[in-house]
C-alpha cells in the first residue's frame, strides 16, 4: 500500500509503527454552523481510507476532533445571545447527523477541544521550559526560528516567509520576538469563555489543540495525519513544530491532504452565492450520491461540484443499485440453486475485479479507479446474470458488488440497509402513533424495524435503539 506523503512529496510504501495497527488523526470542523460540502470531502475520503485499512485487517484508532471554542463560535453565541457551549453542542449534533446520512462512521474518539485544555496547558508549559515558547503579558508564543525544520511540510523557507508579505505571515502583534511566531495561549476578552492558566485567564490557540488531542488519544508519534490541503500551512506546519519540540520525536509519518472542492469551476464562498451545506444538498439528493461524487475523483485532484455532475453521479450510482436488484430478483426466482460448471468458471474470472479494486485503493487511495473496477463488475453482472442463472451464481455476484461498494461506504443493497435518519423518522412515527393511542400501528412500526435488524428499547429517557 502506497500513499503520497506531503512531507516528502513522493509516494511511499505504508509501514505502520505497530504491526497490524494504524493510528490516524483527521482534523475535524469548527462547529459554529452546519457543515458545508467542502467539509464533507475529507470526512468521506478519509472514512474510505479507514474502511479499506480495516478491510485489510488493520485495527484502526481513528481520531477526529471538534473545535468547539473559536472566534466564530463566540461571535455566533453573542449574535444569538446564548453561550458558546450551546452553539458548539448544537452544531456537533447537527454535524453527526450529516455524517451519519453520508454513511461516515463515527471516529474511535471525537475529542472536544474544551475538554482537553489541562493537557494543552501542560504541553505549553513544557515548550516554555524547553525554551521553545515565551510569555508576554499573558500571551504565550511559539518561537518558530528555534525549530530548525519549520517549513518542512509546506516546503516553505522561513526567510522567504519573512519577505513574502503579510499574507504568508502568521498574524501577529508587535510584542512578538519574530513576526512568524504563533500563539499558543491568549488572554480572554470581555464576554469570552476562559480557563485558568499559569499565564493568564484565557484560552488556547487553535494549533495546540490538535497536537494535544492527537498525543492524548494516539500517542506522541502517529502513523497518519490527514485533512484538507488548506490546513498544510500554517495549521499542520505549526502542529509539527510544537509537537516535535515538546515530545522530542517525529509527529506523524504520513501526511495526506485532499485537494479543494470548487463549485461550477469557482471557489466556494458565501459572497459568490455558491456556498452549499450538506443539509441543503440532502434536500435534493440522497447523500449517498454526494458520497459517490466525492469518491469518483482522486482525493488529491481538485473536484468540481455542479448540478450536471451530481445528476451524472446519481445515474451512475443507480446503475450499481439496479445491478444488485437484478441479482436479487434472479436469485429469488431461480429454478436451480447449485452452480453449473460454466458458472464456477465465470466466478473464477470475477476475481480479477476485486484484484483491480485493491490495486487501485493501494495506489494512493485511488477511489476513482476502484469505482471503475466496480463498474466492470456491474457490466459482468448485467451480461452474466439472467433468468437461467442459478441462485448461487446470482447471489455470489450480488454479494461481490455489495462487498466492494461497502468498502467505499456506498450502500447499494438499499432494501436491506436502513440509515440512522430513516430509523429516527420511524421512531418519531411510532411515538406519534402511541400518542394517538394507535397501538396497532406502533407495534407494526416496531416489528418493521425489528425485521431490518433494529431493536427498540423504551426507557425513561426516551426510545433508544441499536442494531442487532
Amino acid at each position: 500500500m502506497k500513499f503520497y506523503n506531503t512531507l516528502t512529496k513522493k509516494k511511499e510504501a505504508f509501514i505502520p509503527l505497530k504491526e497490524g495497527k494504524v493510528s490516524m488523526y483527521v482534523c475535524g470542523p469548527t462547529v459554529y454552523n452546519l457543515i458545508h460540502i467542502g467539509n464533507a470531502r475529507p470526512m468521506i475520503v478519509f472514512d474510505a481510507l479507514r474502511r479499506y485499512m480495516e478491510y485489510k485487517g488493520y485495527k484502526v484508532n481513528f481520531v477526529s476532533n471538534f473545535t468547539d471554542v473559536d472566534d466564530k463560535i463566540i461571535a455566533k453565541a453573542i449574535e444569538e445571545g446564548v453561550t458558546a457551549e450551546e452553539v458548539s453542542q448544537r452544531y456537533i449534533a447537527e454535524c453527526k447527523k450529516d455524517m451519519a446520512d453520508m454513511n461516515v462512521r463515527p471516529a474511535t474518539t471525537h475529542p472536544l477541544a474544551t475538554q482537553e485544555i489541562p493537557g494543552m496547558i501542560n504541553m505549553i508549559q513544557t515548550l516554555i521550559d524547553k525554551g521553545f515558547a515565551y510569555d508576554v503579558d499573558g500571551t504565550v508564543y511559539f518561537r518558530t526560528r528555534k525549530f530548525d525544520e519549520y517549513g518542512k511540510l509546506s516546503h516553505k523557507n522561513l526567510d522567504d516567509l519573512r519577505s513574502g508579505g503579510r499574507s504568508l505571515l502568521v498574524s501577529g502583534e508587535e510584542q512578538k520576538e519574530d513576526p512568524l511566531d504563533f500563539v499558543l495561549w491568549k488572554p480572554k476578552k470581555e464576554g469570552e469563555p476562559a480557563w485558568e492558566s499559569p499565564w493568564s485567564e484565557g484560552r488556547p490557540g487553535w494549533h495546540i489543540e490538535c497536537s494535544e488531542m492527537s498525543k492524548k488519544y494516539l500517542g506522541e508519534e502517529i502513523d497518519i495525519h490527514a485533512g484538507g490541503e488548506d490546513l498544510i500551512f500554517p495549521h499542520h506546519e505549526n502542529e509539527i513544530a510544537q509537537s516535535e519540540c515538546c515530545n522530542g520525536k517525529p509527529f506523524a509519518r504520513y501526511w495526506l491532504h485532499n485537494a479543494f472542492l470548487n463549485i461550477d469551476s469557482r471557489k466556494m464562498s458565501k459572497s459568490l452565492g455558491n456556498f452549499f451545506t450538506v443539509r441543503e444538498i440532502g434536500e435534493k439528493y440522497d447523500l449517498q450520491v454526494l458520497r459517490f461524487f466525492m469518491l469518483s475523483a482522486h482525493y488529491r485532484s481538485p473536484l468540481n461540484f455542479s448540478e450536471t455532475i451530481m445528476e451524472s453521479s446519481k445515474n451512475a450510482l443507480e446503475r450499481i443499485i439496479t445491478a444488485v436488484d437484478n441479482c436479487k430478483h434472479v436469485a429469488e426466482n431461480a429454478a436451480s440453486g447449485e452452480l453449473t460448471d460454466k458458472e464456477q468458471e465465470k466466478l473464477r474470472e470475477m476475481g480479477e475485479f476485486r484484484s483491480k479494486f485493491e490495486k487501485a485503493m493501494e495506489d494512493d487511495l485511488n477511489t476513482a479507479d476502484a469505482i471503475s473496477a466496480i463498474f466492470e463488475l456491474v457490466k459482468f453482472s448485467n451480461t452474466g446474470v439472467h433468468a437461467e442463472s442459478s441462485r448461487a451464481f446470482a447471489g455470489t455476484v450480488k454479494e461481490e458488488i455489495t462487498a466492494l461498494s461497502d468498502i467505499l461506504g456506498l450502500l447499494v443493497d438499499r432494501k436491506t440497509e436502513i440509515l440512522d435518519r430513516e430509523i429516527e423518522e420511524k421512531i418519531a412515527e411510532r411515538q406519534a402513533a402511541r400518542k394517538a393511542r394507535d397501538f396497532a400501528l406502533a407495534d407494526e412500526i416496531r416489528d418493521e424495524l425489528l425485521a431490518k435488524g433494529i431493536i427498540l428499547e423504551d426507557t425513561r429517557e426516551g426510545v433508544k435503539w441499536k442494531r442487532a
